[in-house]
Protein backbone atom coordinates (compact mmCIF):
# COMPACT_ATOMS: atom_id res chain seq x y z
CA UNK A 1 0.00 0.00 0.00
CA UNK A 2 1.44 3.52 -1.16
CA UNK A 3 1.70 6.22 1.53
CA UNK A 4 -0.89 8.87 1.11
CA UNK A 5 -0.93 13.02 2.32
CA UNK A 6 -4.43 14.08 3.28
CA UNK A 7 -4.85 17.29 3.68
CA UNK A 8 -1.07 17.64 5.57
CA UNK A 9 -1.51 14.70 7.40
CA UNK A 10 -0.31 10.97 6.43
CA UNK A 11 -2.82 8.13 6.13
CA UNK A 12 0.30 5.74 7.65
CA UNK A 13 1.31 7.60 10.69
CA UNK A 14 0.55 7.59 14.30
CA UNK A 15 -0.28 10.88 14.74
CA UNK A 16 0.85 12.68 17.98
CA UNK A 17 -0.04 16.41 17.53
CA UNK A 18 2.89 18.85 19.16
CA UNK A 19 2.21 22.25 20.14
CA UNK A 20 5.46 23.19 18.74
CA UNK A 21 4.18 24.72 15.08
CA UNK A 22 2.50 27.51 13.52
CA UNK A 23 1.50 29.20 10.28
CA UNK A 24 3.47 29.19 7.19
CA UNK A 25 4.32 32.58 5.83
CA UNK A 26 1.63 33.91 3.35
CA UNK A 27 2.45 32.49 -0.02
CA UNK A 28 5.19 30.18 1.27
CA UNK A 29 5.36 26.73 -0.94
CA UNK A 30 6.47 23.69 0.95
CA UNK A 31 9.62 22.78 -1.61
CA UNK A 32 12.46 21.49 0.44
CA UNK A 33 12.35 18.29 2.40
CA UNK A 34 15.21 17.95 5.38
CA UNK A 35 16.42 15.22 6.91
CA UNK A 36 17.51 15.00 9.86
CA UNK A 37 18.60 12.64 13.15
CA UNK A 38 17.62 12.45 16.53
CA UNK A 39 17.96 10.26 19.75
CA UNK A 40 17.23 10.82 23.03
CA UNK A 41 19.39 10.16 25.39
CA UNK A 42 22.33 10.79 22.45
CA UNK A 43 23.21 7.38 21.32
CA UNK A 44 19.95 5.20 22.74
CA UNK A 45 16.98 4.37 20.86
CA UNK A 46 13.37 3.65 22.02
CA UNK A 47 11.71 4.27 25.09
CA UNK A 48 10.01 7.36 23.80
CA UNK A 49 11.66 10.54 25.04
CA UNK A 50 11.37 12.21 21.57
CA UNK A 51 7.95 12.32 21.25
CA UNK A 52 7.70 13.71 24.90
CA UNK A 53 10.48 16.28 23.70
CA UNK A 54 8.62 17.60 20.27
CA UNK A 55 5.55 17.61 22.50
CA UNK A 56 7.01 19.54 25.81
CA UNK A 57 6.27 16.89 28.38
CA UNK A 58 10.29 15.50 28.91
CA UNK A 59 10.92 14.56 32.15
CA UNK A 60 13.76 16.91 32.41
CA UNK A 61 15.37 14.51 35.96
CA UNK A 62 15.15 11.43 33.77
CA UNK A 63 18.60 11.73 32.46
CA UNK A 64 21.40 14.16 32.95
CA UNK A 65 21.41 15.23 29.10
CA UNK A 66 18.07 16.14 29.17
CA UNK A 67 18.51 18.78 31.64
CA UNK A 68 20.62 20.82 28.25
CA UNK A 69 17.51 20.73 26.16
CA UNK A 70 15.29 21.72 28.81
CA UNK A 71 12.50 24.40 27.60
CA UNK A 72 12.95 24.09 24.34
CA UNK A 73 10.39 24.21 22.06
CA UNK A 74 10.87 22.12 19.08
CA UNK A 75 9.29 19.83 16.35
CA UNK A 76 9.37 18.08 13.50
CA UNK A 77 6.40 17.13 11.06
CA UNK A 78 7.72 13.45 10.84
CA UNK A 79 9.86 11.01 12.90
CA UNK A 80 10.97 7.52 11.38
CA UNK A 81 11.28 5.31 14.86
CA UNK A 82 14.37 2.35 14.13
CA UNK A 83 11.82 -0.05 13.32
CA UNK A 84 9.88 1.99 10.54
CA UNK A 85 6.97 3.13 12.70
CA UNK A 86 6.64 6.55 11.33
CA UNK A 87 4.87 9.37 13.73
CA UNK A 88 3.65 12.84 12.59
CA UNK A 89 3.76 15.63 14.94
CA UNK A 90 3.03 18.43 12.84
CA UNK A 91 0.55 19.07 9.54
CA UNK A 92 2.64 19.14 6.69
CA UNK A 93 0.82 22.46 5.60
CA UNK A 94 2.12 24.20 8.93
CA UNK A 95 5.47 25.53 10.44
CA UNK A 96 7.03 23.05 12.31
CA UNK A 97 10.20 24.16 14.73
CA UNK A 98 12.84 21.68 13.24
CA UNK A 99 15.88 23.71 11.28
CA UNK A 100 16.79 26.45 13.37
CA UNK A 101 18.95 29.13 12.26
CA UNK A 102 19.16 27.94 8.44
CA UNK A 103 19.70 29.30 5.23
CA UNK A 104 18.88 27.14 1.75
CA UNK A 105 20.11 29.20 -1.71
CA UNK A 106 20.28 32.49 0.17
CA UNK A 107 16.86 32.11 1.58
CA UNK A 108 17.04 32.38 5.44
CA UNK A 109 14.74 30.60 8.14
CA UNK A 110 13.99 27.00 6.02
CA UNK A 111 11.14 26.82 8.44
CA UNK A 112 8.89 28.56 6.58
CA UNK A 113 9.30 26.75 3.17
CA UNK A 114 10.43 22.96 4.57
CA UNK A 115 9.04 19.93 5.54
CA UNK A 116 11.30 18.09 8.68
CA UNK A 117 11.66 14.21 9.00
CA UNK A 118 13.84 12.65 11.92
CA UNK A 119 15.29 9.55 11.71
CA UNK A 120 15.74 7.56 14.93
CA UNK A 121 19.43 7.46 14.68
CA UNK A 122 23.01 9.43 14.98
CA UNK A 123 25.49 10.35 12.67
CA UNK A 124 27.43 7.33 13.17
CA UNK A 125 24.97 4.47 13.69
CA UNK A 126 23.89 3.01 10.75
CA UNK A 127 20.29 3.28 9.85
CA UNK A 128 17.92 0.35 9.59
CA UNK A 129 16.28 -0.70 5.97
CA UNK A 130 13.20 -0.17 7.79
CA UNK A 131 14.25 3.10 8.33
CA UNK A 132 15.22 3.60 4.21
CA UNK A 133 11.85 1.78 3.31
CA UNK A 134 9.43 4.30 5.08
CA UNK A 135 11.65 7.22 4.27
CA UNK A 136 11.01 6.34 0.50
CA UNK A 137 7.02 5.49 1.14
CA UNK A 138 7.10 8.88 3.05
CA UNK A 139 8.92 10.85 0.43
CA UNK A 140 6.66 10.03 -2.42
CA UNK A 141 3.78 10.80 -0.69
CA UNK A 142 5.27 14.43 0.10
CA UNK A 143 6.33 15.07 -3.80
CA UNK A 144 2.79 13.66 -4.58
CA UNK A 145 1.00 15.82 -1.84
CA UNK A 146 3.44 18.57 -2.51
CA UNK A 147 3.90 19.85 -5.85
CA UNK A 148 6.89 22.42 -5.37
CA UNK A 149 8.68 19.74 -4.05
CA UNK A 150 10.84 17.71 -5.88
CA UNK A 151 13.41 15.07 -4.95
CA UNK A 152 16.11 17.64 -6.27
CA UNK A 153 15.00 19.15 -3.05
CA UNK A 154 16.19 16.77 -0.61
CA UNK A 155 18.99 17.90 1.68
CA UNK A 156 20.07 17.31 5.21
CA UNK A 157 20.62 19.55 8.31
CA UNK A 158 23.79 19.68 7.91
CA UNK A 159 23.34 21.24 4.81
CA UNK A 160 21.15 24.00 5.88
CA UNK A 161 23.22 24.87 8.70
CA UNK A 162 26.66 23.87 8.61
CA UNK A 163 28.83 24.10 10.42
CA UNK A 164 26.11 23.96 13.07
CA UNK A 165 24.39 20.85 12.51
CA UNK A 166 25.52 17.54 11.37
CA UNK A 167 22.85 15.24 11.14
CA UNK A 168 22.11 13.10 9.39
CA UNK A 169 25.41 12.50 9.59
CA UNK A 170 27.77 9.95 7.54
CA UNK A 171 25.82 6.70 8.45
CA UNK A 172 23.00 7.96 6.59
CA UNK A 173 23.56 6.35 3.03
CA UNK A 174 21.93 9.40 0.54
CA UNK A 175 23.21 7.60 -2.56
CA UNK A 176 20.96 4.39 -1.38
CA UNK A 177 18.31 6.78 -0.41
CA UNK A 178 18.59 8.51 -4.06
CA UNK A 179 18.58 5.41 -5.99
CA UNK A 180 15.30 4.24 -3.68
CA UNK A 181 13.25 7.64 -4.74
CA UNK A 182 13.91 7.54 -8.12
CA UNK A 183 12.70 4.26 -8.47
CA UNK A 184 16.44 2.47 -10.34
CA UNK A 185 17.22 -1.06 -8.93
CA UNK A 186 20.09 -1.12 -6.10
Amino acid sequence: MAFSIQQGWCAQARQVPSPNYGPRPDGAAVDLLVVHNISLPPGEFGGGAIEQFFCNQLDCSAHPFFREIEGLEVSAHFLIQRTGELVQFVNTQERAWHAGVSSYQGRENCNDFSIGIELEGSDDVPYTDAQYEVLRQLTHALIDFHRDLTSERIVGHSDIAPGRKTDPGPAFDWRRFRTAISGEST
